[in-house]
């Protein structure tokens, strides 16, 4: 499936200056957008993202801000509710290395690493989608909604014998 919302770059093709880009979704794109981010609507998906080469480190730095209005489902109502997302991020790609590379480089857990661009092109949509889809709850709920639990073993006021109990007359 061709995407519709895509900003690929080759990083061969950059200069060593720094370049500014927005990316604002059509209502085509939007679809595309729900799709991917698995959300009942995308009403407005836009990002400004500034990027970096550093020729000499091998490091692209690409940084930003992604603005979303989402139409999610509640998981308490089972209603629709609009959410708003204006998430700022800066992430790191190495030109050079491989994830080869990486893996033997990565005995430090807790390392800096920066990620990997496969086939030396990085698409710029993909980067914003993603960090819309790090901010979207597991389990969306409108504000002030609370998930409160009921036991059906509440409602009955007869009080439940211990099985313990049961075990003590049998051995009589």
């Amino acid at each position: 499936m061709q995407k519709k919302f895509s900003y690929p770059l080759k990083i061969d093709e950059l200069k060593q200056s720094e370049y500014a880009f927005v990316l604002e979704a059509n209502a085509d794109e939007l679809v595309d957008i729900c799709q991917v981010l698995q959300v009942e609507k995308v009403h407005s998906f836009a990002a400004k993202i500034k990027l970096k080469l550093n020729v000499r480190e091998h490091l692209l730095k690409i940084w930003g801000n992604v603005t979303a209005e989402l139409e999610l489902k509640s998981v308490i109502s089972l209603e629709n509710f609009t959410q708003n997302y204006e998430v700022p991020f800066e992430l790191f790609f190495d030109t050079k290395a491989s994830y080869r590379d990486i893996r033997e480089m990565g005995s430090d857990i807790n390392a800096d690493v920066p990620d990997i661009a496969e086939n030396g092109i990085i698409n710029l949509a993909d980067i914003a989608m993603e960090q819309i889809a790090l901010q979207i709850d597991d389990y969306p709920r409108a504000k002030g909604e609370v998930f409160v639990y009921y036991s059906d073993d509440e409602d009955n006021e007869t009080p439940r014998e211990n099985p313990f109990a049961v075990l003590a007359k049998l051995k009589k």
